[in-house]
């Protein structure tokens, strides 16, 4: 037998030690008060079992536990663990032909999900990941990993612009890399049928590295355009461009141990290469992987741990015993010490407070508020109840060399003193609180005190200004009127002078006021164009803005819906394919 966690029992070893210490030489609360006569006289004898006998039942319990979280074991081995797979990769077709929609949506797609469907049909298979166009690209090697590369397949971007052809011995040479490892190598293509119509190189190429090449023909026999965007693919005479299957790509397959199929909308043209492959290839072994085995014994000791446990605490004093214990205990109860009941009253306001029914918390703590706890419960439940001068008259009475508490004092007296309008008082608070501990809240709160208390001052001094203010201009006005008593009076005498004049010149005015109405009418007609304008102008505003927001929110979702970019990895080629009449 071996413990999985030795450190476990080296660690526990002082608490352990000091526990026993502690058991040995602390008494009770009951003997510090009370001498042995006098105790002896009160405690109630129990016949089944001493204190030292419990103790030492519960020390037992707390080794089983430390042996048990030691995770003793026995018959620990290790095993050997082989794993057998069949490697194949999948190419894909990503030439400008695979976008043709001969195939519903194109070549392109469906070959992404019969990759997907292989991934998903492959439990026991290996599968690496290439696209190929003018050169090949590694998306993936091989891997059992099976999640992750589905990530890669369903997010690498379809609209990517690779170079022009296809060229299959570019694929070759990646999946050789790919494949060096294992003595089986199994490559699929997914593709039209590329350009060329003969493979003598890659058939060679093939052959010699021992590449079985499989194909799924993704086209069908009648010619198609290649649409891109809104446009359709065109040659050099700008004739547009019809592509089709590829059948000369069938004799890859079949002269390099591989196969050819058409495609089929359902899986059984996958079902049918899988098939071939696991029956024409051998399996190759992975590196072995070691697993430690072990019998787990640590539930013994942890069983025995609780029975003991049970033990111990089993032997409890008889129901007469015990009533009499709690009567002595409220009898010699005095007013300093918190009632044996009182927990449950304390329980209740907590739950009254965390309900926000404040009124009925305030009532719960003033039953308990004998200690500085008590006040400081009761006086929150103020508080919150809006109560804010009872709130001080109980913060006031906390009285603690706890600093903790006496900073929380502190702090919620000052917010008391605000509620109450009273911001020096609320001042000295914040400024006491901040001497017992540097808080950010508190803080916050003293400069907030602070800039009210300066804004008053401003304001009472702007009050008595303009009352000042107020008195020079009544003086001011008391001179000027007696000023305008004695211009009224020459006023009226010109004014009845003025008076016959223009009995005079009525005459003459109403003829030119006929010519400024006229003049009037006009302008107001030129000024309502000028507003009719305006309101188009701002209008136009208007929908230009709410056009823009429309369109923010086009490309916010346009780029929500893009892809996550996925890393590709070119194989430089010793075979290029060189540009042709057809490059797509």
């Amino acid at each position: 037998m071996e413990f999985l966690y030795s450190n476990v029992l080296y660690l526990m070893l002082l608490p352990v030690i000091v526990l026993i210490f502690l058991m040995t030489t602390n008494k009770d609360s009951m003997q510090k008060i009370f001498s042995e006569a006098i105790l002896s006289k009160l405690s109630i004898s129990n016949k089944h079992m001493t204190k030292t006998t419990r103790n030492t039942l519960l020390f037992i319990a707390l080794i089983l536990m430390i042996i048990a979280l030691s995770r003793p074991v026995f018959n620990k081995q290790e095993i050997e663990v082989k794993q057998e797979i069949t490697p194949i990769v999948v190419a894909i077709d990503i030439s400008k032909s695979m976008l043709a929609n001969d195939i519903f949506p194109t070549r392109l797609k469906l070959a992404k999900k019969k990759l997907l469907t292989i991934i998903e049909q492959s439990k026991h298979n290996g599968i690496g990941v290439i696209l190929f166009a003018k050169s090949a690209f590694i998306l993936s090697p091989i891997t059992q990993d099976f999640n992750s590369l589905n990530y890669l397949v369903e997010n690498f971007d379809n609209g990517l612009n690779f170079d022009n052809g296809s060229n299959i011995y570019a694929v070759l040479e990646a999946a050789n890399k790919l494949l060096k490892n294992y003595q089986n190598k199994n490559l699929l293509l997914l593709t039209d049928g590329a350009n060329n119509s003969q493979f003598e190189k890659e058939i060679e190429y093939a052959n010699t590295n021992n590449i079985n090449v499989y194909t799924l023909g993704l086209a069908t026999s009648t010619p198609t355009p290649i649409k891109i965007g809104d446009k359709y693919l065109t040659d050099q005479s700008n004739n547009i461009v019809t592509v089709a299957l590829n059948e000369s790509i069938k004799e890859l397959s079949l002269n390099t141990k591989g196969g050819y199929i058409p495609f089929s909308l359902t899986n059984s043209d996958i079902e049918a290469i899988l098939n071939d492959i696991e029956t024409q290839s051998k399996k190759d072994e992975l590196k072995n992987q070691k697993h430690k085995t072990y019998t787990e014994l640590f539930y013994y000791p942890l069983a025995l741990a609780l029975f003991v446990l049970l033990i111990a605490f089993s032997s409890l004093p008889s129901k007469r015993n015990a009533f009499a214990l709690l009567l002595g205990c409220l009898c010699f109860n005095t007013p300093t010490q918190a009632s044996l009941l009182d927990f449950q009253t304390i329980k209740k306001a907590n739950e009254a407070y965390e309900n926000k029914e404040y009124q009925k918390s305030s009532k719960e703590f003033h039953k308990v508020s004998r200690s500085k706890e008590g006040h400081y419960n009761l006086a929150n439940s103020y508080y919150k109840e809006g109560k804010y001068k009872k709130a001080l008259v109980e913060y006031k009475q906390v009285i603690s060399s706890d600093k903790n508490l006496e900073y929380k004092k502190l702090h919620n007296m000052g917010n008391s003193y605000v509620k109450l309008n009273k911001l020096e008082d609320a001042k000295k608070m914040y400024e006491k609180a901040l001497t017992l501990k540097k808080d950010q809240q508190t803080q916050e709160n003293l400069d907030a005190v602070n800039n009210a208390l300066k804004k008053n001052n401003k304001d009472s001094k702007s009050q008595s200004g303009d009352k000042k203010n107020n008195k020079k201009k009544e003086s001011n006005k008391k001179n000027k009127d007696k000023t305008n008593s004695d211009k009224k009076k020459k006023e009226q005498e010109k004014n009845q002078e003025k008076k016959k004049q223009k009995q005079q010149d009525q005459a003459n005015q109403n003829s030119e006021n006929k010519k400024d109405k006229k003049e009037k009418s006009k302008a107001q007609d030129k000024n309502q164009k000028q507003n009719a304008q305006e309101q188009k102008m701002q209008q136009q505003k208007l929908d230009e803005k709410a056009m823009s927001d429309r369109e923010e929110k086009k490309w916010m979702k346009h780029i929500q819906k893009q892809k996550a970019p996925v890393l590709l990895r070119k194989v430089e080629s010793t075979n290029p394919e060189e540009d042709s009449k057809t490059p797509w």
